[in-house]
């Protein structure tokens, strides 16, 4: 589960900011909206919410996710020495920002139960610094840490709890290129103690940041089964989608001249391929949504295309968020409302804080819909804001900073400019 994530110096924040799903000392909604996790005075959010004006900086939050995971994910794998690290951007407006480092820190309770805080700080051209504290028994223990800032080059330092014989350890760090993570490199190299991080960070945790969407490969392999169709039109009923059932068919790819029609999905599987090949294999789907006639009952297919932007964009999210809450994963998702009813997004909160939902299963979203700022579906400690200053950047702040009192109308305050984080809007006349 996600504890607390940390980001400096990247886009359009300059200082260190910090967002945090431990859960307060309310009461408001405990079993629905608060997981325990069986740490001692750690309990955590199921869902938590950023608002904030347009350009304010939500976005980022959710690049400086997806940085991190793509770092961790690739650095080891996908650079060559010399290259620069994808999606590190600091941030400009300062010279000494321009020339200084990113930072990124993230703490989660992995599948093993153990909590962990990894952190990176990184140029575009190499890895500064790199560190990671595990608790594995409640207490801290610094298992590794990285450091280019000395005159002396790369200092590393192992703790007594980390595992492997000095020789093995010597190969993982003499392995790991400058513009590598160390953890990518020696999870690479078969290191087994750090799989639970590694695992957590590239699998547990999903983010859509800005231009990114579910994979809807995921709803279309439950549309191969019959139980996976059956979990799907729950999923849309509950929606208050008005379809009967869908079906998937697999269908010849037309020639180059044809155009894709409405409802047809082209799917890439480059795994399996032979060598040697590098265009990859193309698959191509039709999905149908079956309606029932008004007058007679009677079954009537439509392309899938033929539905609506809210109604797609729901059933691409269907495989990938009950594929998320079954594992326990934590969802990162930019702008949820896209195309959404606010009755829909409501809908989906309220599936992560169902008392019947995966315990460890989380969403952090951002939104402009105000109407989810309300005390009977969010506690106030679900609530942050994102804002701008002129010379600082982004700042990240939650509710709980203003106080609210306890069942205060929190969207009509928000409106009113009571927690700041709205937009100065109006024109000048000349």
């Amino acid at each position: 589960m996600l504890i607390e994530f940390n980001v400096a110096n990247f886009r359009s924040f300059k200082d260190r900011q910090s967002l945090s799903l431990v859960a307060s000392s309310g009461s408001e909604h405990r079993e629905q909206n608060v997981s325990t996790t069986g740490i001692a005075g750690l309990d955590l959010l199921r869902t938590a919410v950023l608002y904030g004006p347009n350009a304010a900086g939500k976005s980022n939050l959710f690049h400086a996710l997806r940085a991190l995971q793509v770092l961790v994910q690739f650095s080891a794998t996908a650079l060559q020495q010399g290259q620069v690290l994808p999606g590190v951007s600091p941030y400009r407006l300062t010279k000494d920002s321009a020339e200084g480092l990113t930072e990124f820190e993230i703490s989660f309770i992995a599948d093993d139960g153990v909590r962990y805080q990894y952190g990176c700080a990184v140029r575009p051209e190499r890895v500064v610094k790199e560190w990671l504290i595990a608790y594995p028994h409640g207490r801290p223990q610094r298992w590794f840490e990285r450091d280019h800032t000395s005159k002396d080059g790369n200092v590393w330092w192992f703790g007594p709890n980390f595992d492997g014989e000095r020789a093995q350890r010597k190969v993982w760090q003499d392995s790991t290129r400058d513009n590598a993570l160390f953890l990518s490199t020696a999870i690479q190299l078969n290191n087994t103690q750090l799989r639970p991080v590694f695992v957590w960070l590239t699998e547990r945790l999903i983010v859509l940041a800005p231009g990114t969407n579910m994979n809807p490969f995921l709803s279309l392999e439950l549309l191969k089964s019959a139980d996976g169709q059956r979990r799907i039109m729950e999923f849309m009923h509950a929606a208050d989608i008005d379809i009967d059932r869908m079906e998937l068919k697999e269908e010849d790819m037309p020639t180059s001249s044809e155009p894709t029609a409405p409802g047809m999905v082209q799917l890439r599987i480059e795994s399996g391929m032979p060598p040697g090949i590098e265009a990859p294999q193309i698959k191509q789907f039709r999905i149908l949504a079956w309606h029932k006639r008004k007058d007679d009952g009677r079954a009537v297919a439509f392309d899938f295309g033929e539905e609506s932007a809210g109604t797609r964009k729901l059933f691409e999210f269907v495989g990938g968020l009950l594929r998320a809450m079954d594992s326990g994963a934590a969802v990162c998702i930019d702008e949820l409302d896209r195309s959404l009813h606010p009755h829909i997004t409501r809908y989906l909160v309220e599936l992560f804080q169902h008392p019947g939902s995966q315990q460890s299963a989380q969403l952090l979203f951002s939104t402009h819909d105000v109407t989810l700022m309300n005390v009977d579906l969010l506690r106030r400690d679900q609530v942050w804001f994102v804002e701008k200053k002129p010379q600082d950047g982004s700042y990240l702040y939650p509710l709980l900073e203003y106080s609210p009192r306890k069942g205060e109308a929190l969207e009509r305050g928000y409106l009113k400019g009571r927690y700041g984080a709205v937009p100065v809007t109006g024109m000048t006349a000349r």
